[in-house]
């Protein structure tokens, strides 16, 4: 894995519970992605939630953002968001998964 997203969603406070369940049930589709070598959805407050995701090349990070999730979060972005999700393409220096 050598490049990354790191997405902040910052859910409307009333749809907060839903947006949680929508990336806990996001997690299916990202095992099914070819070129999604990590994934990881968190909440980091009570309307705040993040996913990260790793990728060994280009375009494995596009299929991604071109894949089922990104359409599943557009879908809900306008009503359940309080704002766009802030999308940021990152390079991995390190990692350690087991």
């Amino acid at each position: 894995m050598k490049i990354g997203l790191l997405v902040r969603i910052e859910a409307k406070p009333e749809y907060a519970d839903e947006v949680e369940a929508a990336l806990r049930g996001a997690q299916g589709l990202a095992e099914q992605e070819q070129g999604t070598v990590t994934w990881f959805a968190f909440r980091q407050d009570a309307t705040t939630f993040g996913v990260f995701d790793t990728f060994n090349d280009e375009q494995g990070r596009q299929a991604h953002l071109e894949g089922q999730i990104a359409a599943a979060l557009g879908d809900i972005a306008g009503t359940k968001l309080s704002a766009a999700p802030v999308i940021a393409p990152v390079d991995v220096l390190g990692a350690k998964v087991s």
